[in-house]
């Protein structure tokens, strides 16, 4: 065969090969299985929603966690348009909280499907019924008022008056009003019209201002004198003068360091008191008050009784029985005082 025939004859046989090939399969299965029509379902989904306050404002950084099985799953927050997005999340049951400052934590929960984009309605945060914490602060003057209560409570044996002792080193000031009203108390107390009636009944056992006699009428005249001279040292040199020095007529007790020291505390106090400024300063108010109260008495002494050395003569035993006073209060009278407080005693 000739050369062209012999490639002739091949191309045709390599022509018609393939075709025989395919039309003619060498082995056919039995049963073949048949190619599915069906879409993949995704297993995943998304959760998307609004979040609103009250007066349906977007609330934009409101905190939105997801919660499948009591433990969180994603938390998100809210953006500028109150809108929130869960993406990847598997198929089932989930609860969402919605937690935003100064409002109710709220909840919601529901069912997402596999590949579902579900859009849940939108939530309403409402303002939370907190309760409001109110620090209630005292005023100095509502302090000094609560101070002198506790001092008015204060007796020595549970029935002499010490109301003019603060066991608090750093009591309060009083105001006028106040130091009047200290005054007053003292003065209207049974126990002050009993030391009375002992000073004058002493007075007129010793004969002591023999011009006003004896009998029922001397013994009246001694009270009489007796109680003026009270009231007007306590109302004086209590109330008045400390309103116009602004000082603090109290006795502040020390109670710390050694008896020498205390001691002379004491008896410094008799001439030094503290300032409404809560600095130490000469005591003008017990120092003219007892002058004070010494010009007043020569109204009513017996003449003999009277004149410009007897009123300097009792202010100097006045200020000695203050610093006598002032010994029993720093060693012995708050022992029997059951009322006194247990104050720190460290000085300013």
């Amino acid at each position: 065969m000739p050369q062209p025939a012999k490639f002739a004859v091949l191309l045709l046989l390599w022509a018609y090969a393939p075709l025989s090939l395919s039309q003619t399969p060498l082995s056919t299965p039995a049963t073949a299985p048949k190619a599915s029509t069906e879409p993949v379902q995704p297993v995943y989904g998304s959760i998307a929603g609004t979040i609103f306050d009250q007066s349906g404002a977007l609330v934009f950084g409101a905190r939105i966690t997801l919660i499948r099985d009591k433990q969180n799953i994603q938390e998100v927050t809210s953006n500028t348009d109150g809108q929130y997005l869960f993406t990847n999340i598997p198929a089932g049951g989930f609860q969402l909280t919605i937690a935003f400052a100064g409002f109710a934590t709220q909840t919601s929960s529901g069912e997402l499907h596999p590949g579902e984009a579900l859009t849940l309605n939108p939530i309403a945060l409402s303002v939370a019924s907190a309760v409001t914490e109110v620090q209630v602060s005292l005023t100095r003057v509502e302090v000094a008022e609560e101070q002198i209560r506790i001092e008015e409570k204060q007796r020595i044996f549970g029935a002499i008056p010490n109301f003019y002792v603060t066991y608090n080193p750093n009591a309060e000031p009083l105001t006028s009003g106040q130091k009047f009203r200290l005054a007053a108390r003292s003065l209207i107390d049974p126990f002050t019209f009993v030391a009375v009636a002992g000073t004058a009944g002493i007075e007129q056992w010793q004969n002591h201002f023999a011009g006003y006699g004896q009998g029922a009428d001397g013994y009246a005249k001694r009270f009489g004198a007796a109680f003026a001279d009270t009231v007007s040292g306590t109302f004086i040199g209590g109330a008045i003068l400390p309103s116009l020095f602004k000082q603090d007529p109290r006795y502040f007790y020390k109670g710390t360091g050694t008896f020498r020291d205390r001691a002379a505390y004491a008896i410094a106090m008799s001439l030094i008191c503290k300032g409404d400024n809560r600095r130490w300063q000469p005591n003008y108010s017990g120092l003219l008050g007892s002058v004070a109260a010494g010009g007043i008495s020569n109204i009513y002494y017996p003449a003999q009784d009277r004149g410009a050395g007897l009123i300097f003569e009792n202010a100097a035993i006045n200020i000695a029985s203050t610093a006598i006073t002032n010994l029993f209060q720093e060693f012995v009278i708050r022992k029997f005082t059951p009322s006194a407080k247990n104050h720190d005693t460290t000085q300013n």
